[in-house]
């Protein structure tokens, strides 16, 4: 339904056909082909593979990916939905990634719709997704390890922290293939963001309910970023998104194992990490350990976190965050050039922000101050050439 979807917003099933050609998989074939569903046009993808009986692991899959023409982000981004699937599957059997068995997704059709939603994206020059609830649907569906409850146990783990929608229907609405796309490509989960609507695709299922279109609906446009605010207003790039606050309370915890954990977090994509000293039980002092992360990000994270920590119990809840409006820029300073990000706030005055890492490796090379650099590339910044701004 994805894949069919981001045909019908608009790129030519040739151009998504091309690349997965280069899979070396064994011969199948596809068409895609326009249909109706409770009364309303989209796209429907059928995939055509020959019959087989050997099922597929993670190492086998990264080698199709890896022996194919497929360009770097696509190859990326296939490659970390696969993985989500390994992950959520290995929890779900009690076994590791590596050893994980693929069955209805390591079969060829379910390869091409991964793979080709990853190469659909990437031709769609998406760089933010944003998504509504999920329906999951309700009843029983059965797979290959017999009659399980909806939503099937995969995509209920792949799941966790997105909200869900109600839909009464005796079906399986969202499966594990659908399910990690979704929460690999999405940033935040909430009301369609502002923007210029560019084009709509409707990519439809294979069954045809009787109260419900079986169709996902995938809307592509630019977020419309303003050269200037007015006083009183905030440039968002976004509208406010949902992100996750993962906490724990830490009193017997040495502070090298603290340390450890904070560079496993931010290194495994967290996007803040700190610690509040505290008063807990029995007058000891101690330490609340805060994460904020992504939905998608929350069962590494708590992995980390009981791994790496004495903790027995972790709190979670959601927070929204407001984004302001950013461009990149770089200015040229006496020892060469130094990036950074260009904001404006209420008063629409931009803000220039020096990107440490350069300021750092200018101020190595040439043995000056930190300090020095950094000021250097602030003078540099001149906000009458700025161009307009563009989305990071």
């Amino acid at each position: 339904m994805t894949l069919a979807a981001i045909v019908d917003a608009g790129i030519p099933w040739a151009e998504i056909e091309r690349p997965l050609r280069s899979l070396p998989l064994p011969d199948w074939s596809a068409e895609v082909v326009e249909i109706r569903r409770g009364g309303f046009r989209a796209k429907h993808l059928v995939v055509h593979t020959p019959k087989e009986d050997r099922h597929r692991h993670l190492s086998d899959i990264l080698r199709i990916l890896e022996g194919s023409s497929l360009s770097p982000r696509q190859k990326e981004l296939a490659e970390r939905i696969f993985r989500r699937l390994a992950e959520a599957e290995a929890q779900v059997h009690g076994t590791s990634p590596e050893k994980v068995h693929f069955h209805e997704v390591g079969a060829v059709d379910s390869i091409v719709d991964i793979v080709g939603s990853a190469v659909g994206f990437d031709l769609l020059g998406i760089e933010k997704a944003f998504s509504s609830p999920v329906p999951t649907g309700r009843g029983k569906v059965r797979i290959a390890h017999g009659e399980v409850s909806v939503p099937a146990p995969a995509t209920a783990l792949l799941l966790r922290g997105v909200p869900l929608a109600e839909a009464d229907i005796e079906a399986e609405l969202t499966t594990p293939t659908g399910a990690a796309i979704l929460t690999t490509v999405v940033s935040g989960f909430g009301p369609l963001p502002a923007m210029r609507l560019e084009a709509v695709g409707c990519g439809a299922g294979s069954r045809d309910f009787p109260n419900r279109p079986n169709m996902l609906r995938v809307f592509v446009g630019q977020v419309e970023l303003r050269s200037q605010t007015q006083p009183g207003e905030l440039g968002h790039l976004f509208p406010p998104t949902q992100l996750w606050v993962l906490e724990a309370n830490l009193d017997d915890c040495p502070g090298e194992f603290l340390g450890y954990c904070f560079g496993k977090l931010l290194s495994a994509g967290a996007l803040d990490v700190f610690a509040t000293p505290i008063q807990m039980k029995k007058n000891r002092p101690g330490v609340m350990l805060t994460v904020i992360c992504e939905a998608e990000q929350i069962p590494t994270m708590e992995s980390i976190l009981f791994d790496e920590t004495t903790t027995l119990g972790i709190r979670r809840y959601p927070v929204e965050r407001t984004v302001l409006a950013r461009s990149r820029y770089t200015v040229q300073t006496p020892w060469g050039e130094v990036a950074g990000k260009v904001t404006r706030g209420t008063s629409g005055k931009p803000r220039f922000a020096p990107e440490f890492e350069d300021c750092r490796r200018l101020a190595e090379a040439h043995g000056r101050p930190l300090r020095e650099i950094f000021e250097a590339a602030l003078r540099a910044f001149d906000p009458e050439k700025l161009p307009s701004m563009s989305e990071e």
